[in-house]
């Protein structure tokens, strides 16, 4: 049975499983710093992992979400997910977000499924802020596209 718990200070930070979401260790290391960092479990081994970071009274961002590539299409990033919506309303959030590349065709399908929408492009937003060009599904990684799941009705605050 897969447990979702939050980072406790005896255990180890997951690094090697946030990189596969965000290639930037400095942004990695600042999303931690910002934010709360929650692992998920199968018995003992982490599999996954999400970083929520507020923005505001009313707003928290989903920094980083990733799991384990041997774990993939099993439900895990879903499951994270609803986590994450749960965490979010029960502390009072109205908007939980998520940024995500311009080539990240598989990430915005499953943000979309869940209920999220595009609110926003940040253009030449990877250009910008990463050191390294991002490739993905052959498509060079530019601008980053905004969602929202807004007041967990599934509509959008502009």
């Amino acid at each position: 049975m897969l447990t979702i718990t939050p980072l406790s200070p005896t255990d180890e930070t997951p690094l090697s499983l946030l990189l596969l979401a965000d290639p930037s260790i400095k942004k990695v290391r600042a999303s931690l710093a910002q934010g709360t960092c929650y692992l998920a479990r199968l018995q003992d081994k982490t599999i996954g992992c999400l970083v929520l970071v507020p923005l505001s009274q009313q707003t928290i961002e989903i920094m980083n979400i990733a799991v384990d590539p041997t774990y993939h299409r099993q439900g895990i990033g879903t499951q994270l997910l609803a986590y994450a919506k749960t965490m979010v309303q029960r502390e009072g959030y109205a908007t939980l977000e998520v940024g995500t590349g311009n080539s990240s065709i598989g990430q915005l399908a499953f943000y979309q499924k869940a209920g999220f929408r595009m609110v926003d492009i940040q253009p030449d937003f990877f250009l910008l802020h990463y050191d390294e060009p991002i490739i993905e599904n052959g498509i060079l990684c530019r601008d980053m596209i905004r969602l929202q799941f807004s007041h967990f009705t599934g509509k959008t605050t502009l």
